[in-house]
């Protein structure tokens, strides 16, 4: 997570961390998909439905608590900016329980998910970044924030970053 504020042209980065979203007392709530490739489809079902109520309260919890933060700092929150897949539709169930890349997929999709869902709750809107369209511009010029900020400034750091921008742009619009 990486709270911004200013422009990509003159960025300020105003918190990052890593926020859990899998709980790791959650028996495969880490990977749901691949937990749920051998077991029967009722109990599939049931351990993604799971893995996905809790993650939406750890997303929930963790939004709420940044925007607290930010909030006790002075800072408006108005927008939440969310990296994307490929965005390619997912099949039904089934399928992704029988094909190994769309376990991954899946995967990817609920962490996503939950996060606009917690963005929802909040009332904040928010704007689908995809990894493939980040701005190669913005990407550069935020690069050399890690030397500024101190590490770590990791590339998912910089591409949340760069989402972040588009969320504020979007607003801004």
């Amino acid at each position: 997570m990486v709270a911004v504020s200013g422009t990509i042209d003159a960025p300020r980065i105003l918190e990052r961390k890593r926020i859990v979203i899998a709980d790791p007392d959650l028996t495969g709530s880490k990977q749901p998909y691949h937990a749920a490739s051998d077991l029967p489809f009722a109990e599939a079902e049931e351990l993604v439905r799971a893995a996905i109520d809790s993650s939406r309260a750890l997303a929930l919890e963790a939004m709420s608590a940044a925007i607290k933060v930010l909030r006790s700092q002075g800072h408006q929150v108005i927008a939440c900016g969310i990296l994307l897949g490929a965005g390619k539709p997912l099949p039904a169930l089934k399928r992704i329980l029988v094909s190994h890349p769309l376990l991954h997929t899946a995967e990817g999709e609920m962490f996503r998910d939950v996060l606009a869902w917690a963005s929802q709750q909040h009332h904040l809107p928010f704007t689908g970044v995809r990894e493939k369209g980040l701005d190669p511009m913005a990407l550069k010029r935020i690069g050399s924030l890690g030397k500024q900020i101190g590490p770590p400034w990791t590339q998912d750091q910089k591409y949340a970053t760069v989402a972040a921008f588009a969320a504020l742009q979007a607003q801004a619009a």
